[in-house]
């Protein structure tokens, strides 16, 4: 028998997504999106391409008013971003600012709003967190492509957020990288104590990041299914992928993609 995951995951709702409705003109991207994520949680999101996965986040984050419905963040209706709710992007290269130093970037979103030395101490602990210690003084055109989506992160951390949201972040890098940032995210997840909401076309990526993998049909999208991984916890590249429940879940989210891939070409 597969043990259960063993992360801390309450069971308070710390986020609901409630009859959520997006549309462009006659354009219905989201058609009555319904979920709750529990504090502590890791929610992966998958779905055909032009489901409207990154616009869900968007509507999530406040970034987008929605056109019925809404999202609760900590009990608060969302209309706009939240203090405590931090975005990563998959374009780093758009989202960090070349000018700027990495220790700059990751101070950003967060000057002003802390004494300066507590300002320091957040930076320092957040680039140490994802591997940058060191780094802060380097511009983001100076590092590789892992690195800039490190100090992406880091700042969106540096707030020590109660939800972090991340929209396809690993899907520009190579494929070495993007296994050594699933498993940082994951680490990031139980050191900071947050609950991560991830958008990502990658079912493998989903599966053995995910407490529970949302499915989306294609648009006009709903949520097609909520699937629980009941996957252990800490995670492992190689003997977690050697999993009969990975493998079963991982069947399972491919074959409603490819239904819901079919069901759109018809």
């Amino acid at each position: 028998m597969i043990p259960l995951s063993t992360s801390t995951i309450s069971t308070e709702t710390i986020m609901a997504v409630e009859g959520l409705r997006k549309s462009y003109g006659e354009a219905q991207i989201l058609d009555g999106i319904d979920f709750t994520v529990n504090k502590g949680e890791f929610v992966c999101i998958v779905g055909p391409s032009g489901s409207g996965k990154t616009t869900l986040l968007r509507c999530i984050a406040g970034l987008q008013a929605p056109t019925e419905g809404k999202t609760m963040f900590e009990g608060v209706e969302v209309t706009e971003p939240p203090a405590k709710l931090a975005v990563v992007f998959q374009d780093y290269s758009r989202s960090l600012l070349p000018w700027m130093t990495v220790q700059e970037n990751v101070m950003l979103p967060i000057e002003g709003r802390f004494p300066k030395e507590e300002l320091a101490e957040r930076v320092k602990k957040a680039l140490v967190s994802v591997g940058l210690a060191g780094k802060g003084k380097l511009y983001p055109w100076q590092m590789s492509g892992g690195m800039q989506q490190r100090a992406a992160i880091a700042r969106g951390l540096a707030y020590n957020p109660d939800v972090l949201l991340m929209d396809e972040p690993f899907a520009a890098v190579d494929a070495q990288t993007r296994v050594e940032l699933e498993d940082l995210v994951l680490r990031l997840r139980d050191e900071y104590n947050t609950t991560v909401l991830f958008v990502t076309h990658d079912i493998d990526e989903a599966v053995y990041l995910a407490d529970r993998v949302l499915v989306l049909s294609g648009a006009p999208t709903s949520v097609t299914e909520n699937i629980e991984t009941l996957l252990p916890n800490p995670r492992n590249q190689i003997e977690t992928k050697r999993l009969e429940r990975y493998s079963e879940v991982r069947a399972r989210v491919m074959g409603l993609i490819q239904a819901a891939k079919s069901h759109a070409s018809i």
